[in-house]
């Protein structure tokens, strides 16, 4: 039995094995499933708003933690950095699901669980109905279009792949330092993150096993994830997607974020919302007004 949530009211925690690797979830709701996948540098309290929104409207919501974060195992890395790459991850969540019961499902994910549900909705289309990404690009089309600007305001893609221990040595220097500094940098809503979020958000990223994960998931996301993206280059996402940005944020003050994903996808809707990158955190009625009438469509 799972124990109570400490940050999303109605939700119990607990955890399930895939091939011998802890996945960490919180989980409500009756009805049809959804899977909430959380960004960096956050775990799956990053739901804590949005996920009762959506048990309310009558879903069954499951929100891990991904591998690497939360409370969820760290896998070891290899040269490749394959266990980090977005199409292990995604084939995990996968498999998460159907531990839970749920042959197919819609998922929502914000940040690198975008990047997870997008590789998941190529990989596993019988699995995926509906997906939403959330204030992101293709990964392959923020690199291929990469320029001073987007490089100085999205440093950390190009810290984060810096070869082992570099990036490491230097966060774990001051992990509470580069969290907050992270947070802020991206939170464009006053009072969006509590004291008390943080220090869960701090709780996991002092552990040096998560700093060398996330590093390897960026890293997998700047090589191996590229190539799978290359070969995939005319795979379309068969799955209606709606995509929603930051109108505040750096991707959507970059990108034609809609456009970017009818590139990759044959039915897309778009929408921004006034607040940062933290949209989950910042404006959640906002966003699951958006998200209820995207799967209720």
């Amino acid at each position: 039995m799972g124990q109570p949530s400490r940050f999303i009211p109605g939700f119990e925690v607990d955890h399930v094995r895939v091939d011998g690797v802890r996945i960490n979830y919180a989980a409500a709701g009756e009805g049809p499933p959804l899977l909430l996948l959380h960004g960096h540098p956050q775990t799956h309290i990053a739901w804590r708003k949005l996920a009762p929104l959506l048990v309310e409207a009558g879903y069954r919501v499951i929100a891990p933690d991904l591998r690497g974060y939360g409370d969820s195992d760290r896998p070891a890395s290899d040269s490749d950095h394959a266990p980090y790459s977005k199409r292990v991850m995604a084939r995990e969540q996968v498999e998460v699901m159907r531990a839970l019961g749920h042959k197919q499902f819609a998922v929502i994910g914000h940040d690198r669980g975008g990047r997870v549900a997008h590789r998941m909705a190529l990989d596993h289309p019988h699995a995926v109905e509906r997906v939403v990404v959330i204030d992101i690009a293709p990964t392959a089309t923020m690199y291929a279009r990469t320029d001073q600007d987007f490089a100085t305001r999205y440093f950390w893609w190009f810290f984060l792949i810096q070869p082992f221990d570099l990036p490491e040595r230097m966060i774990g220097s001051d992990p509470e330092y580069f969290l907050r500094r992270h947070i802020a940098g991206q939170v464009k809503v006053p009072g969006a993150v509590s004291e008390e979020v943080i220090a869960e958000y701090l709780r996991c990223y002092r552990d040096p096993a998560t700093i060398h994960a996330i590093c390897e998931d960026y890293r997998a996301a700047a090589s191996l994830d590229l190539d799978h993206d290359a070969a995939d280059a005319e795979a379309r996402i068969r799955a209606p997607l709606c995509a929603i940005w930051g109108a505040d944020g750096v991707v959507g003050q970059t990108y034609d974020v809609a456009q970017t994903w009818r590139e990759k996808a044959d039915d897309v809707t778009g929408y921004a919302l006034p607040c940062g990158h933290a949209i989950p955190e910042e404006v959640p009625q906002a966003l699951a007004d958006k998200v209820l009438a995207f799967l209720a469509r």
